[in-house]
């Protein structure tokens, strides 16, 4: 489980994150949804470690990313909106590296690298240099080395971008097989039907904060709207704001 409370987060001048709170369960996908600039990845990158919260509070599993950051790593797997791969490491390299950074090694490492290469159908590239992959290959590595420890809570930054359709498809059966073995999915993206079509809550942000929270009928009933795009519409364009 995530919490996030009374989140804080400036950049000189700028408010990238003020005053967000929310929380993502166990067993649920949980989008946050918004516009470019909305808040997204900055909230996301605290709960990486990436970034220190200037005010407010963030848990994984009960533990403080601030206080605990160690024991928030090993809980979360993150798929952040720059893969980040080693290119001219081998995908199997670049999965072994990031198992060993989380304490695997030996007969350990190596099956939980053959069980993701099965998952992610990775056995024709493998053991090629990144440097040249596709972009659904590319997703697929990093995917495994953000699953590769086992990790309870996934945490992914617009992970459709640049995929193509057969592509898109594959994540979101993966994200659901995710939320059906009782994982914590939390996702952004600013795509109304990737939301609409995976996420059991959503947390929509503009300009740093919070607007709306609920499930994908709530947001309907609250803003009055027959279909979600006209309901985030209807709380983005909203003065106030509203939370469920």
């Amino acid at each position: 489980m995530i919490e996030v409370q009374n989140l804080h987060k400036a950049f000189k001048k700028v408010n990238a994150v003020q005053g967000v709170s929310f929380q993502a369960h166990d067993g649920q996908i949980t989008g946050l949804l918004g516009p470019n600039g909305a808040g997204k990845t900055t909230t996301l990158r605290v709960l990486y470690g990436v970034f220190k919260p200037d005010r407010g509070r963030v848990e994984v599993d009960g533990y403080d990313v601030t206080a605990q950051p160690q024991a928030v790593q090993r809980r979360i797997g993150a798929l952040p909106d720059s893969r980040g791969l080693y290119p001219r490491l081998s995908a199997r390299e670049n999965i072994r590296y990031f198992g060993q950074l989380h304490g695997l090694a030996g007969e350990e490492l190596a099956s939980a690298v053959q069980d993701l290469v099965k998952l992610l159908d990775m056995q024709e590239f493998i053991d090629r240099p990144c440097e040249g992959f596709s972009q659904g290959q590319r997703l697929k590595v990093a995917i495994a080395r953000a699953l590769v420890h086992q990790p309870q809570n996934i945490l992914l930054d617009e992970p459709t971008n640049g995929l193509d359709v057969m592509s898109t498809r594959a994540l979101r059966t993966l994200i659901l097989r995710f939320r059906d073995e009782g994982k914590c999915v939390l996702f952004s993206s600013h795509v109304m039907q990737e939301v609409a079509a995976l996420c059991d809550t959503i947390v929509v942000m503009a300009q740093g904060r919070v607007v709306a929270a609920g499930t994908p009928q709530e947001l309907r009933e609250t803003t009055g709207q027959d279909n979600l795009e006209d309901a985030f519409v209807a709380a983005i364009g909203s003065e106030e704001g509203l939370v469920l």
